[in-house]
């Protein structure tokens, strides 16, 4: 019998998180296994900023999953990186049921695609060996919170079978507004990424779904929302009486927030 998962969304931050070790980010990914989720989940589901489709889409993969360099004009070493997780083709078909039966059809099947860097990024540290089956789910950037939230609902049975729902976006994301890591943090992103925590400790996932027009600066925060939905699949995943906390906080580039959330069901 598999343990039940909670539903976690983390900040993956820049692609650098890869090879900088000043990051601070970087030792919360490094201390996951032991100090965020001590059981090893049976398998990955990553719903990462970086895939945008028109219509819900899983990459399908047999063998081993590819490392996407979804990123230019970085450090050579960075591409020289490998995340040989093996796929997950049976969680993939599951995910495209559960999503259909819920009324999120047609699911397409990408059987080439691999891991891009906002799973691969944080998984190298999460879970280094590499040894646990992963498969993505795509964003639908057209659509709003509500629906990647009630997608998230879709996949709630996912943790009854130890499958671990990881939304991998940015708290806050506005790459024309990032700084040096010494600047002082802005107040607008201080400001929306405050209003997200108290909204989720507090159970306001109705805001958080709305927050283009509920979270204060939310057009300069995210002026586009791919780096956010995946909070709402995750969320959604954990059910609507699910309890949030926030499990890491720090920043970058003066306004990329790394919060990140365990999201923990109470049914």
């Amino acid at each position: 019998m598999a343990a039940k998962m909670d539903a976690f969304f983390v900040s993956h931050g820049s692609p650098t998180l890869s090879i900088d070790e000043s990051v601070p980010a970087r030792g919360f990914f490094k201390l996951w296994k032991s100090q965020v989720l001590q059981t090893i989940p049976r398998a990955i589901l990553v719903v990462s900023a970086h895939w945008e489709t028109s219509v819900p889409t899983v990459n399908v993969i047999s063998g081993t999953n590819d490392t996407i360099y979804d990123f230019y004009g970085f450090p050579k070493s960075m591409y020289k990186l490998k995340y040989p997780a093996p796929g997950a083709p049976e969680l993939a078909k599951k995910v495209k049921e559960l999503l259909q039966e819920a009324g999120f059809g047609p699911v397409k099947e990408d059987k080439t695609r691999g891991l891009d860097h906002g799973a691969w990024v944080p998984l190298m540290f999460m879970y280094p060996e590499a040894n646990i089956p992963v498969c993505q789910l795509s964003v639908q950037t057209k659509k709003d919170g509500t629906y990647h939230y009630n997608m998230g609902k879709a996949l709630a049975p996912l943790r009854d079978e130890g499958v671990l729902v990881l939304g991998s976006g940015s708290a806050t994301h506005n790459l024309r507004a990032l700084g040096p890591d010494d600047a002082p943090i802005p107040n607008w992103a201080l400001e929306f990424d405050s209003w997200l925590t108290q909204s989720l400790i507090n159970g306001r996932y109705e805001d958080v779904n709305r927050f283009e027009v509920k979270g204060p600066n939310a057009k300069m925060a995210h002026p586009w929302p791919d780096h956010f939905y995946p909070l709402h699949v995750a969320l959604g995943a954990a059910g609507g009486s699910a309890k949030a906390e926030l499990i890491h906080s720090s920043w970058t580039n003066s306004s990329l927030s790394y919060s990140s959330y365990r999201f923990t069901s109470a049914e």
